[in-house]
């Protein structure tokens, strides 16, 4: 399994890549994080877009970012010098296979290598009702902050 950078060549399969509607309220869609990136990266911010990948086979997609754009203008205070796990997604058909857990470990490792600046911290935020990603991140020593992005519970971890 890879993490792949979003390119010309893999932009098409990683834009058909969804999950179950059920879980369609739990993560923007692979189209908006592509655009939310290109935003990021014309406001001044550092983020880098992936499908996740076993072998040529696409089966997911992540955004990691770092530090707060000249865009987001109601970022929460711990956003400011951390790494982010903005977004993350395993394709429906992909799910419960395993690849959750791997890509994860992927991300962590890529961001332990410190791409976009020195930092000691990664968060991310999820919907309360998203059970399984907050077991998920938890299972990687992610703990609840008490602090909120919006209406989704942040959990932070130290690198």
């Amino acid at each position: 399994m890879r993490l792949e950078k979003v390119n010309a060549e893999n932009i098409e399969a990683l834009l058909a890549l969804h999950v179950f509607p059920s879980q369609q309220s739990f993560v923007a869609s692979n189209r908006q994080s592509i655009i939310d990136a290109y935003i990021c990266g014309i406001s001044g911010g550092h983020v880098q877009p992936f499908g996740i990948f076993d072998g040529e086979t696409p089966v997911g997609f992540l955004m990691i970012s770092f530090g707060v754009d000249s865009g987001w203008k109601d970022a929460p205070g711990i956003a400011k010098d951390s790494y982010f796990l903005w977004r993350f997604m395993i394709d429906a058909q992909y799910q419960h296979r395993g690849y959750g857990r791997q890509a994860l470990k992927l991300a962590l490792d890529y961001i332990r290598t410190l791409p976009f600046g020195l930092s000691d911290t990664i968060w991310t935020s999820t919907e309360p009702d998203n059970v399984t990603a907050k077991r998920l991140y938890e299972s990687f020593g992610f703990r609840e902050t008490g602090e909120m992005d919006g209406e989704e519970i942040i959990l932070s971890m130290k690198l």
